[in-house]
């Protein structure tokens, strides 16, 4: 069977989508499926040894010259890539109009979400066959289930497997002793203070731990630099792809997070992981793993009116000792 997976965006939205695929591979054997991604996260998908083909899509791109890019080259090369191969099924796992209408372009029977499970509830219109999905429940066994109806398996019982850990560690064979703290995150409400991330840093650098802070833009690359200066002992790494982040994060000891695919990322590869968060909850979004650890600001989570605030009430001492319950032990 071959199954093209939609599932474009965001980073922590498609690290999330990683255990359906193993639940897949195991309950129905020869599966093979092809992934439309966004380009920024076109490394991800071929990590799983379920995906023969990743195929890139770059909507975020296109959308800035809508009449100029798709009529353009790139949009057809896109078309001729997902028609040029016959599919069994289509599976839109992301539940949006974009998605569904990416899903239409290929002559498949389409599953998606039906209209009260879908992010977007005209999405389902596009779809041939919807399953129903609770939305009270973590994007990850949402995604798991969405893939066992569509393909006709029982729901496995246990803890979602990611499937790329024991193909990107290689030969590594050990950790060395560093944090990398994800420190930067696309919405400025689940930022933590910059003071409590150099506080934390003081900690780890006191305990033995190096600080490394990885950065994507300039303003993220501005804050590191800012905290390396006050810390000693905290280090700014030079700009990273996804798959330079993924080897120092199979090396480091361990790892922080606000809300950012970053931090799913470090969920999806089993590193120790204290994520912070303020507006957004847990239950649903959390990272989700083995040695995840997750801390709630104090300030209610249905309170956004401060989300500052929310985030200042997560205390440094508050994440060290978290950090320190998750660690490796050390000899």
């Amino acid at each position: 069977m071959h199954v093209l997976l939609v599932k474009m965006s965001s980073l922590g939205d498609v690290v999330h989508t990683l255990p359906a695929l193993t639940d897949a591979i195991t309950a129905v054997p020869g599966i093979r499926f092809d992934w439309v991604v966004e380009e920024s996260f076109v490394e991800i998908p071929g990590w799983h040894p379920a995906v023969d083909r990743v195929v890139p899509i770059a909507l975020r791109r296109w959308r800035k010259h809508p009449l100029r890019d798709f009529s353009g080259p790139e949009w057809r090369e896109f078309r001729r890539q997902i028609r040029g191969r016959q599919y069994d099924l289509v599976i839109d796992a992301q539940g949006l109009l974009k998605s569904a209408l990416v899903s239409r372009l290929v002559k498949a029977p389409v599953y998606g979400l039906d209209k009260r499970s879908a992010r977007e509830p005209l999405a389902a219109r596009g779809y041939h066959y919807k399953v129903t999905v609770p939305r009270d429940m973590h994007a990850v066994e949402r995604t798991r289930m969405l893939f066992a109806q569509a393909l006709h398996y029982p729901l496995p019982t246990s803890q979602g497997d990611y499937g790329v850990r024991q193909q990107l560690i290689g030969s590594k064979t050990s950790r060395s002793r560093g944090l990398l703290f994800f420190h930067g995150t696309a919405r400025d409400e689940k930022l933590w203070p910059e003071t409590h991330w150099v506080e934390l840093a003081a900690l780890a650098v006191a305990a033995g731990y190096p600080v490394l802070l990885p950065w994507g833009n300039e303003a993220e690359k501005e804050r590191a630099e800012r905290m390396a200066d006050q810390c000693e002992g905290a280090s700014v790494l030079p700009r990273l792809d996804l798959l330079g982040l993924s080897g120092l994060l199979l090396e480091a000891d361990g790892a922080v997070a606000v809300d950012t695919g970053l931090g799913h990322l470090a969920a999806a590869l089993d590193v120790p992981t204290v994520s912070l968060y303020g507006p957004t909850s847990t239950r649903l979004v959390g990272a989700y793993g083995h040695n995840q650890l997750h801390i709630q600001s104090t300030v209610g989570v249905d309170d956004t009116r401060d989300p500052v605030a929310m985030m200042a009430a997560i205390t440094p001492q508050q994440v060290w000792q978290g950090l320190l319950s998750i660690l490796p032990a050390t000899d």
